[in-house]
C-alpha cells in the first residue's frame, strides 16, 4: 500500500514537473516570438496647435538702402536719469545741473518745469533758450547742454547672443558682437562650429540674419552677416544708443533613433545640409538601424508630413541625397533582434541562442 501511495506521488511530480517545462517552454517561444516580429509603436504626435498660421521661418526682406543703413551723425536722445550739465555762453551765473525725472521733466531755475523725455541734445538746447527768451531774463541766450551721465546710452543685444554694451554716439556693428561675443558663446548641437564676427563670436546656433529696432524709426533693419570677409565692409553698419540688436536661432534639424550621436543639427549659413552630411555630423548609421525604412518627417503649419527613404541607396549614388529643411525630424528606427544583440552583447546573443535550443 505505502509502495503503491510513493509511486502515485511519484507520477504526480512527473506531472508537474511536465507541465511547468511546457509552460516554461511556451513562455521561450512566445518570448522569442515577439523579439522577432516585434514592430515599434508609432507614437501619436498632435502637431502644432491648430490655428497657428505663421510659417516656422518667414520671409524676410534685407534692408539695402544706404540712407538707413549708413545715415549720417545721430544726435543723442534724452532719457528717464540722465544728468544734464546747462550752460549759458558768456553767463557763468546760469549754471545748473538736472536729473530727467521718471515723468521726463526736468525742473530748472527761472523756468520750471520742462519736458524733454525723447528730445535731442539739440532740441532741448533749443527749447531751453526759447523759455529763458519767453521769460524776458535774456535777450539771445546761447544755451548749451552736455550729458554727464546716463543709463540711456547703450546697446542691447538679444536673442542667442545677449549682453548690454555701452556706446556714446556710435559705435560699428563688428564692435558691439565683439564686446558681448567675447565674454562667451553659446554651446550647439552635433557638429556644431562658432563664426567668428569682428574679434568676437556668434554661438553656432545663431542666424547670421540679424534684426535691429532702431530707437525713432518705425521698421527695424534686418542685416545679413553672410559668410564673404570681403564683403564684411558693406555690413558693419554704425550702432546708436537705444538701439536693440535680435541675434535669432537659426534652425535645426533633429536626428533620433540608430545614429551614433542623436540630437539637434544646425543648419549651415553657406550651403544646403542634406541627409548624407547630417548622418556624417552624427558620427554616422548604426548598424541596428533599418537602412531601408529611414524617415523624414516635416511639419508645414498644421501639417505633418512622413517619407520614407532607403539611406543604403543614397549612401550608394542610386538615389539622390535629399535637402533637409529646417525643423526636420530625420529618424532611423532599430531592428529589435540587431538592437539587443548591441545593447546586451554576447550574453545576450548566447540568450537567443539558447532560447532558441530550448525552443527546438
Amino acid at each position: 500500500m505505502r509502495q503503491k501511495q510513493e509511486g502515485l506521488r511519484t507520477s504526480a511530480s512527473t506531472l508537474v514537473n511536465q507541465v511547468v517545462w511546457r509552460r516554461v517552454w511556451f513562455a521561450s517561444v512566445a518570448l522569442l516570438l515577439m523579439v522577432v516580429s516585434a514592430r515599434y509603436a508609432e507614437a501619436q504626435f498632435s502637431g502644432p496647435a491648430l490655428g497657428i498660421s505663421s510659417e516656422v521661418n518667414p520671409p524676410f526682406t534685407i534692408t539695402t538702402d544706404p540712407a538707413i543703413l549708413f545715415p549720417g551723425p545721430r544726435d543723442i536722445y534724452l532719457g528717464t536719469g540722465d544728468v544734464l550739465a546747462v550752460h549759458i555762453y558768456g553767463n557763468t551765473d546760469y549754471s545748473p545741473v538736472v536729473r530727467v525725472g521718471l515723468d521726463g521733466t526736468i525742473q530748472l531755475p527761472l523756468i520750471g518745469s520742462l519736458m524733454v523725455d525723447n528730445l535731442t541734445v539739440h532740441q532741448t538746447q533749443d527749447l531751453i533758450g526759447q523759455k529763458l527768451k519767453a521769460a524776458g531774463m535774456y535777450r539771445d541766450p546761447q544755451v548749451a547742454v552736455q550729458l554727464t551721465e546716463s543709463p540711456n546710452q547703450i546697446v542691447t543685444i538679444v536673442g542667442e547672443l545677449h549682453g548690454i554694451v555701452p556706446v556714446i554716439g556710435e559705435r560699428r556693428l563688428f564692435d558691439v558682437l565683439a564686446a558681448v561675443g567675447a565674454g562667451g558663446g553659446g554651446g550647439g548641437g552635433v557638429g556644431a562650429t562658432t563664426v567668428v564676427v569682428g574679434g568676437g563670436g556668434l554661438p553656432p546656433t545663431a542666424s547670421h540674419v540679424l534684426t535691429i529696432n532702431r530707437y525713432g524709426m518705425a521698421q527695424p533693419i534686418i542685416i545679413d552677416l553672410g559668410t564673404d570677409p570681403q564683403k564684411s565692409a558693406l555690413i558693419n553698419i554704425p550702432i546708436f544708443p537705444r538701439d536693440t540688436i535680435i541675434v535669432p536661432r537659426v534652425g535645426v534639424v533633429y536626428l533620433l533613433g540608430a545614429f551614433k550621436t542623436q540630437g539637434a543639427v544646425p543648419l549651415q549659413q553657406n550651403s544646403p545640409i542634406t541627409l548624407m552630411k547630417v548622418a556624417a555630423l552624427a558620427g554616422g548609421a548604426g548598424w541596428e538601424g533599418r537602412f531601408n525604412d529611414l524617415r523624414i518627417i516635416r511639419t508645414t503649419g498644421t501639417t505633418r508630413q512622413v517619407v520614407k527613404i532607403d539611406i543604403s541607396k543614397v549612401i550608394n549614388g542610386k538615389a539622390p541625397d535629399p535637402v533637409l529643411q529646417a525643423e526636420d525630424i530625420v529618424f532611423l528606427p532599430s531592428n529589435p533582434m540587431k538592437a539587443a544583440i548591441k545593447n546586451g552583447g554576447i550574453s545576450t546573443l548566447l540568450a537567443i541562442v539558447s532560447i532558441l535550443i530550448l525552443g527546438v
